[in-house]
């Protein structure tokens, strides 16, 4: 009985302090701070395990559509570029004062695309990625998908030329068919 009662205590004095340390306010959330490194670690970790338990019954359609990838290109230009870059471009106003940084996508691509659908389309909470799932269908989401896989590939000419045409994003007559 007394480890009972020791617990309860000890729980109520992590809960208290827990909380005066956030009445506080001395943890700084300026977005030009950095996270403490044990908060980053922390926080990588939440992310990564919520992303893949979320996301693990997501099965991926045919990326390699070019009408599909086209799609994508005039919806990565149109909504990702700000912060996400693309060919050509070093950075953006919107890029320079985020933090976490997003990643830099025309250089790193992506490697997972459950993962990268599963972010698209519900964003991450404090980070200033949107859930474009609010706003675009499923298709949109992987005409995304499928042009970041080829992004990497792409010269600033490229890009430019691929991202020049207008692009319906309602085309219903792109197929997105699971193999």
């Amino acid at each position: 009985m007394k480890i009972v009662k020791a617990l309860v205590v000890l729980i109520i004095l992590t809960v208290v302090a827990l909380a005066g340390f956030a009445w506080s306010g001395l943890y700084n959330v300026g977005a030009d701070d950095p996270h403490w490194g044990m908060t980053e670690s922390l926080l990588t970790i939440v992310r990564s395990r919520s992303i893949a338990v979320h996301s693990r019954d997501i099965k991926v359609p045919n990326l390699d559509n070019p009408q599909l990838i086209a799609m994508g290109a005039g919806h990565y230009s149109e909504m990702c570029t700000g912060c996400h870059l693309a060919p050509g471009m070093d950075a953006s106003e919107l890029h320079v004062g985020l933090y976490p940084k997003p990643p830099v996508l025309y250089k790193s691509g992506i490697n997972d695309p459950v993962r990268a659908f599963w972010v698209i389309k519900h964003g991450i909470k404090m980070t200033a990625m949107p859930a474009w799932g609010t706003s675009h269908s499923d298709q949109a989401i992987w005409a995304v998908v499928a042009f970041l896989r080829k992004l990497p590939e792409l010269s600033p000419e490229q890009y430019k030329s691929l991202t020049a045409h207008e692009h319906d994003p309602d085309d219903s007559d792109i197929s997105i068919n699971h193999p």
